[in-house]
C-alpha cells in the first residue's frame, strides 16, 4: 500500500501523524548519536561491522564514482566506500549525527588514494540534489526510520544516473526457526536494558526494536524498489533475514 500524507504513520507500534514521527523520530538520535556506534557493537556482538564490509563488497565502490550515503550519520558506511577511492556525500537529516561523522572523519588520516568525503543535512523524502547525479545511493539501517519510504525510494532513483545503482541494508524478520524466538525475547527485554545501561536511553532502543517489527518483510520491500522504478532487484539475507541487503539498477 502507498503511504500518504494524509494518513497516520507508524512510530513503533503507535500511530502518530507524520510530522509527530519525523520530529520523535529525531530526538531519538539526537539522544543516541554520542554513544550510536558503541550501542551498534554491544547490539550486535560487534556483527554489524562485518555487516557493513559485506555490504560495501556488494556496493563495489570504484575511484571517482559519486555515492550518497543516505541516512549515513557517523560515516561508517561513507568511510569504507572513501577508502576505496569513491567520492561519498554523505547525508542524514540529523544534525547530531552529522556532527560526529564529520568528528571521525577529522580524525582519519587521509590518503592519496582516498576519495572525498562530504557531510550534508538531508531530508530522505525531498534531496536537494539534480537528477542523475550519483553512480550509487546507498542507505544502512536508516529507511525504516523515514516517514514515508516510496518517497525516499522514488528520490534515490531520481538522482540516481542511467546505470546507477541502490543499495540498502536494513534489519528484517529471521525466518530460522528456534533463532527467531531467542531473537525476539533479545531484542524486546535486552536491548532497551542495554540502551539504558551504555546510552542512558531505554526508549529509544526500545523503539528501535518497534520500528524493526513493524518494517515490511523482505518480499514487500523489494516489491516497493521494484514500484520505485528499479530492475533487477533483489534481496540477500543475513542472520535468516534478521539483516538483509537489497538492491536494484536504474536504466
Amino acid at each position: 500500500m502507498t503511504e500518504t500524507a494524509d494518513d497516520t504513520v507508524s512510530f513503533g507500534y503507535e500511530n502518530v501523524s507524520p510530522e509527530e514521527k519525523t520530529r520523535r523520530v529525531g530526538e531519538v538520535f539526537t539522544s543516541v548519536a554520542r554513544k550510536y556506534d558503541i550501542m551498534n557493537d554491544a547490539m550486535s556482538l560487534g556483527m554489524h561491522r562485518g555487516w557493513k564490509d559485506r555490504f560495501v563488497k556488494r556496493v563495489k565502490p570504484q575511484p571517482g564514482e559519486q555515492i550518497l550515503d543516505m541516512a549515513g550519520g557517523t560515516g561508517d558506511i561513507a568511510f569504507r566506500m572513501a577508502d576505496r577511492g569513491a567520492n561519498v556525500t554523505v547525508a542524514d537529516i540529523n544534525q547530531d549525527m552529522l556532527d560526529v561523522g564529520a568528528e571521525r572523519a577529522m580524525e582519519r588520516r587521509e590518503t592519496d588514494e582516498t576519495g572525498s568525503l562530504v557531510f550534508t543535512r538531508q531530508n530522505a523524502e525531498a534531496v536537494t540534489f539534480a537528477s542523475n547525479t550519483f553512480d550509487a545511493y546507498t542507505i544502512v539501517f536508516g529507511i525504516r526510520n523515514v516517514t514515508f519510504k516510496d518517497k525516499a525510494l522514488a528520490e534515490a532513483y531520481r538522482v540516481l544516473r542511467p546505470g546507477g545503482r541502490f543499495y540498502c541494508m536494513e534489519f528484517s524478520t529471521t525466518e530460522w526457526s528456534g533463532f527467531r524466538e531467542i531473537y525476539d525475547v533479545y531484542s524486546e527485554k535486552l536491548l532497551p536494558r542495554m540502551g539504558q545501561a551504555i546510552a542512558g536511553d531505554a526508549d529509544s532502543y526500545r523503539y528501535l526494536v518497534e520500528s524493526i517489527r513493524k518494517f515490511p518483510t523482505m518480499p514487500e520491500f523489494e516489491r516497493m524498489i521494484r514500484e520505485a522504478g528499479f530492475v533487477n532487484t533483489k534481496y540477500e539475507s543475513i542472520l535468516g533475514g534478521a539483516v538483509a541487503i537489497h538492491s536494484g539498477w536504474k536504466v
